[in-house]
């Protein structure tokens, strides 16, 4: 085994089986005729060869209570015998909690590679990165592993990511206590960090200034979500960090989406707050309305906020937004500079923000020209009162619409009168009767694409 730079507890007696996992005699004989049940399962796996938590029986009680609240079943295991092609395909997702040191052999990882390459999800909490050195794969969905940690003390969180189940529910910033983790690398370039230390809050912190500590991301066919957190047992008494499990637990079965890409280079058009207004402009009207935790909420209408600090050529747009219920509203690209709303219906392109309407008029269609693909569109789409992440990506004349990091639509401009190669953004609010937020608008500029090129890069797909 290769040693872990934590301290190596003995664990005397045979593996402990909690919950429901069959012993592994009877999950071989049976492996074979076992199908995924009706309900969504999850597996908590807690073996340790290294150290070990005093708070993994804190962490496997507080998951099977979420299960129960979210309505999927937990099982439990320290028995790694259970890692087997037949009875991983019962579980949605596997939970890795605070496991450490090299705790499947290779028949094992085997299995529970092809698991994730069949679209399995994992969820890892703490230690799950000061387990199983030597195993690249694990290392790659993990997203980094442990270095070193200081003694156990308070920290600032900075939230990165307000759409993600596991964070949508914090504030900008998230103050708790906890064993804050150092990792041998960082995760940003291959995984989407959803949150963050801030080192200057606590001491010890070894990854100048840019600390992870939250993320998730699409690995070779599941979906992977890992948490710093949990090293203490009061950290799952914790109501936030006991929401922040579930929404990453709901994410990696797949009752919920988000977008995991990397998101790099990206800066922010609106943040949340009051300044940053400054560059918006209100068209035509009704309004939005600014709340005390970053949102903006649409307010009468037909009207429009728009970006009047500058236009943009090529670039990608991203931005969160959520429904009430059965509401109208949409996002505008490629207008020129009007205080008239309607000069961006009759000069520009509205992505549209609408459950029921028409295809061509509904959630992610170009409005009236082209419908959104709405298989992709129906398995991305979060429901009303849950955040949804809009990417919009225009370069030449290209125009690509990603819901939740999954291409919906892909829209070629033909009409020189709504050239897409320079113009303006904005938001709509459509009406009294609808209600529609905002949040986190943000823009990265991209090499300027002719209308030629981009034409050629349409046929040719991403």
């Amino acid at each position: 085994m290769r040693p872990t730079g934590r301290l190596t507890t003995a664990v005397v007696g045979a593996a402990v089986l909690l919950g429901c996992v069959s012993g592994p005699a009877a999950s071989q004989a049976s492996e074979d005729s076992r199908a995924r049940d009706d309900g969504k399962r999850v597996l908590v796996f807690s073996k340790t060869a290294g150290f070990r938590h005093d708070s993994i029986p804190d962490g496997v009680a507080a998951v099977k209570q979420l299960g129960a609240t979210g309505g999927f079943t937990v099982d439990a295991t320290e028995d790694a015998a259970a890692f087997t092609a037949g009875n991983l395909r019962r579980y949605a997702a596997v939970v890795f909690l605070s496991t450490t040191g090299d705790v499947l052999n290779a028949a094992q990882q085997t299995a529970f590679e092809g698991y994730i390459r069949r679209g399995g999800g994992y969820v890892g909490i703490h230690a799950a990165a000061d387990t199983e050195y030597d195993w690249a794969f694990y290392g790659g969905l993990a997203g980094a592993y442990f270095q070193s940690h200081p003694a156990i003390q308070p920290a600032t969180v900075d939230v990165e990511d307000h759409a993600h189940p596991a964070t949508s529910g914090l504030a900008e910033t998230w103050n708790r206590t906890d064993e804050w983790y150092n990792y041998r690398s960082n995760p940003r370039e291959r995984a989407h960090v959803l949150a963050s230390l801030d080192e200057t809050s606590y001491t010890g912190g070894t990854m100048n200034g840019d600390h992870p500590i939250a993320w998730c991301q699409n690995y070779q066919g599941g979906r992977a979500f890992y948490t710093g957190g949990g090293h203490t047992k009061e950290s799952y008494a914790e109501p936030l960090f006991r929401e922040h499990l579930l929404g990453g637990i709901r994410w990696a079965i797949g009752d919920a989406q988000a977008d995991c890409r990397p998101e790099n280079g990206y800066r922010p058009l609106f943040d949340g707050t009051q300044a940053s207004l400054d560059g918006w402009r209100q068209a035509g009207p009704g309004s939005f309305t600014l709340s005390d935790d970053g949102t903006l909420t649409t307010t009468g209408g037909m009207g429009m906020l728009w970006y009047a600090a500058s236009g943009f050529g090529s670039y990608s747009l991203k931005l969160d937004w959520k429904m009430a219920g059965d509401d109208n509203s949409g996002v505008f690209v490629g207008f020129p500079p009007s205080d008239d709303p309607w000069s961006a219906v009759n000069n520009g392109y509205e992505i549209q923000i609408d459950a029921t309407d028409a295809p061509e008029r509904t959630t992610g269609a170009v409005y009236g020209f082209q419908s959104a693909d709405l298989k992709q569109r129906d398995r991305a789409l979060n429901p009303p009162g849950e955040w949804n992440t809009y990417e919009i990506r225009v370069e030449g004349e290209r125009l690509r619409v990603y819901l939740n990091g999954v291409k919906i639509n892909d829209f070629t401009n033909t009409d020189p009168a709504r050239s897409l190669t320079d113009g303006h953004i904005g938001i709509q609010n459509h009406g009294a009767d609808d209600e529609v937020s905002f949040r986190d608008i943000r823009i990265k500029e991209l090499p300027a694409k002719s209308a030629k090129s981009s034409g050629l890069m349409a046929s040719q797909g991403d």
